[in-house]
């Protein structure tokens, strides 16, 4: 199967069996590289991001542990997905990462590094970080609820509801020798607050009561939308 047909196949399982929403998609460039750095609480996120409406030539980093799973490793292998080794420093995942955005195309990341079990924000990695600081390329912030639960409520004939947010795009400049690693974790707090804005409160997790969350959610005003698939 090709990577365009399985996008096409995709879009209509979701259109038929979720109720899926899509809000500020004018936050998401047209073209042009971006890493698009989203919360994880389901297996379904990564193929949610494959079929947004906007750009089709998405693909994502997926942990190496699908291999196991040939459902997930046909899928991965059929979208161009890159696979990680999360439990270790993966440079040709790196690499192979920066090659995709120097192509100008739109790199899907989960900077919590995993899916999470308790269906809140876990704390962030800096990984999203440093592939933004070495490509150069601006990082949207993402935030989707809804899916956590999707699988089973499909399985007993019910639509869920799904949500995706896109946030405003920014770039992280570069980072001081003398404090890299204060400043690389200040980014990628930075980065999960931004996301944490993007979702309701009971998702927030590690962040929840940070004072940054709510002065993101008064820059960014009310959500636009919403576009359904």
């Amino acid at each position: 199967m090709k990577k365009e047909t399985l996008r096409n196949t995709l879009q209509f399982l979701f259109r038929h069996l979720t109720r899926l929403e899509y809000y500020n998609l004018e936050n998401l460039p047209t073209s042009g590289p971006i890493i698009l750095a989203t919360n994880h609480l389901s297996r379904l996120d990564i193929p949610l991001l494959f079929i947004n409406p906007v750009r089709a030539d998405a693909t994502a980093l997926v942990t190496d542990k699908y291999l196991h799973y040939p459902i997930f490793r046909w899928f991965t292998k059929t979208a161009g997905g890159i696979w990680l080794d999360r439990e270790h420093a993966d440079f040709a995942a790196l690499s192979a990462s920066r090659e995709v955005l120097n192509q100008g195309m739109m790199l899907g990341i989960a900077p919590e590094g995993t899916r999470s079990k308790t269906k809140e924000l876990l704390e962030g990695k800096p990984g999203t970080i440093l592939i933004a600081l070495r490509s150069g390329a601006p990082i949207v912030p993402t935030g989707l609820y809804g899916t956590e639960d999707s699988m089973s409520r499909i399985l007993t004939l019910q639509r869920p509801r799904i949500i995706v947010r896109i946030g405003k795009p920014f770039h992280v400049p570069p980072l001081d020798r003398e404090k890299r690693s204060e400043q690389l974790k200040y980014w990628t707090d930075e980065l999960m607050l931004r996301i944490a804005a993007l979702l309701p409160e009971k998702y927030h997790g590690f962040y929840r009561g940070n004072p940054r969350i709510q002065e993101l959610q008064a820059e960014q005003g009310e959500f636009s939308g919403p576009v359904f698939l």
